[in-house]
């Protein structure tokens, strides 16, 4: 169950008291607080608190730049041209705070954006729950042999069934001894802080992740990727949707500058403009790589 009974009263509680205020309300994001989004099997991302809207990044945008931006004719414009030429400060102007929860592994990949405020559940002081991610079959796949980082064909019959068997019966066992090393059942159990360590990387954790918007789509043009490992993936596209109820006009400028542009080196455009002139540019001519002008190939021909 990815929200606990405890959880899901303190939150049906709070959405039964709402509180009147004078700050900036983005409409689109009030229909997320409190609400879970669930993601892979026993996860979730609820957004907590947050503060700012499209408004607040085009206030501090002017107050910082004055006059320079008389001849931007309207919000959604200045944010474009924010977006477009990577003035990040603005956008730092709006924060959210994330309660996420997500298996051990994808937190230590995730904890590597080191531009949020973190705080995560504690085993020293608390016992972790009996939840552990166990993929669905079809998400089983092989190691790439092309990508010492992907993943490969996906597995099937015998042997996905195997690996399901392993997943399960080892994060099972590891459970049962962290519960007997802890129990003070006649004798003086473990320290949680010790027992912890034999608790596999597929166990559910949780923390609150506060971040700035700037960051937050940092993040998202990274990990919302199609290339970006699906496990964190689904949780990046859940903030996506999140993101863009909250700022729409900035989360469509990402999605035209940041997720669907791309950048090209001084010899990647030079070679574009040669191509325009009608010059059949080739790898060996193009002053690049085999593997810069692989990703050459895959910009422009897509």
């Amino acid at each position: 169950m990815p929200l606990s009974a405890e959880q899901q009263a303190e939150i049906d509680e709070l959405r039964s008291m709402p509180q009147q205020t004078l700050r900036v309300v983005s409409e689109g994001m009030e229909k997320h607080l409190y609400n879970a989004h669930p993601v892979l099997d026993h996860g979730f991302v609820r957004v907590v608190d947050y503060m700012g809207d499209d408004a607040a990044i085009c206030q501090a945008a002017r107050v910082s730049y004055g006059r320079g931006t008389k001849s931007v004719q309207n919000d959604e414009g200045l944010i474009r041209y924010l977006m477009r030429h990577w003035h990040s400060t603005p956008f730092e102007m709006c924060e959210v705070k994330l309660h996420v929860k997500l298996p051990e592994f994808v937190a230590r990949k995730w904890i590597r954006h080191r531009t949020a405020n973190v705080y995560e559940y504690s085993a020293r002081y608390s016992i972790l729950d009996r939840e552990f991610y166990i993929p669905a079959a079809d998400d089983l796949a092989a190691q790439s042999v092309v990508n010492n980082q992907g993943r490969g064909e996906a597995l099937s019959g015998e042997e996905a069934e195997r690996v399901l068997r392993y997943l399960r019966d080892d994060a099972m066992r590891c459970y049962d001894h962290y519960e007997e090393m802890i129990s003070d059942d006649g004798q003086q159990g473990l320290a949680r802080e010790l027992a912890r360590m034999n608790l596999p990387a597929n166990i559910y954790t949780q923390w609150y992740w506060k971040v700035d918007l700037h960051n937050l789509l940092h993040f998202l043009r990274l990990r919302a990727d199609a290339h970006a490992q699906y496990e964190i993936r689904v949780y990046a596209e859940a903030m996506c949707q999140i993101a863009a109820d909250w700022v729409p006009a900035a989360f469509r400028a990402f999605e035209d500058y940041r997720m669907g542009g791309a950048t090209l080196s001084s010899t990647a455009l030079d070679c574009v403009r040669r191509m325009l002139k009608g010059e059949a540019v080739t790898q060996e001519t193009s002053g690049m790589s085999k593997g810069e002008w692989r990703e050459f190939q895959g910009v422009i021909e897509e």
